[in-house]
């Protein structure tokens, strides 16, 4: 499901700091599916842009850590976000601090793109406020003076996928970048046990975060997403992943 798609006609192809990145088609379907409640075609198309700029952001994030640790990678877009492929690398094999690391790069390249917008929101004059979603997730919310209702429209949408989504990421749920780092640590702690054990925190946490998306937040596509992703961790350890007992 999380694996590279193959490269279609219709793919948007570019390099970015010498990093190549393909954008599938299917990308851009499921950018006007989320976005399509914006309401107006000027919205929907800011939604689009906003998505796409920081899901590359997030993936560049992943990819210049890579780079700095001797590994060379690629980016794919794709319907479920995006991807940083590695693709050659210098060395025969990282640390579980050098992994950690490339895993945290994305999601705290996002929180930096949303805490740039913020600065920006306050350079024109504007304010910032903390909305408490459940009374511990802390979601921005900005209005600037500048620019219209448009522009306010993107900032708030920059606001909510890179501090609620990057949030999201950080859930120990494999294959998120929350569930790889989780990964390492209990790898780290517990060679014999630690991936059958990550695995297990994943199916319960995805579950988890499936059954509160429906009952408190009213979000299919998160339910959906987060099941799909319990369940493959699920299958996972009924393939065998670390010891039965």
């Amino acid at each position: 499901m999380f694996q590279p798609l193959p490269s279609t006609r219709f793919d948007l192809n570019f390099s970015i700091f010498g990093f190549d990145v393909r954008v599938h088609p299917l990308f851009w379907v499921i950018g006007i599916l989320l976005g399509y409640s914006a309401g107006s075609l000027e919205r929907i198309a800011i939604w689009i842009i906003v998505l796409f700029v920081s899901i590359l952001i997030h993936e560049l994030g992943h990819s210049f850590m890579m780079r700095r640790y001797g590994i060379d990678s690629f980016i794919i877009l794709y319907h479920l976000g995006g991807l940083a492929v590695p693709r050659s690398a210098r060395r025969a094999q990282l640390t579980w601090v050098e992994n950690i690391l490339i895993s945290l790069a994305g999601p705290f390249a996002g929180f930096l793109f949303a805490g740039v917008t913020v600065g920006i929101v306050y350079a024109s004059g504007g304010v910032v406020l903390v909305d408490w979603l459940f009374g511990f997730i802390p979601i921005p919310v900005a209005f600037m003076p500048l620019g219209g209702s448009l522009a306010n429209s993107a900032v708030a949408i920059i606001l909510w996928i890179n501090t609620f989504w990057g949030l999201i990421n950080l859930l120990p749920v494999f294959p998120l970048d929350g569930g790889r780092v989780s990964q390492q640590l209990f790898v780290r702690f517990d060679p014999w046990n630690g991936p059958r054990n990550a695995l297990w925190l994943s199916v319960v946490t995805g579950a988890i975060v499936a059954i509160v998306s429906i009952v408190a937040l009213d979000s299919l596509y998160m339910a959906f997403l987060f099941g799909i992703l319990a369940a493959q961790s699920y299958q996972m350890i009924q393939g065998g992943v670390g010891p039965r007992f």
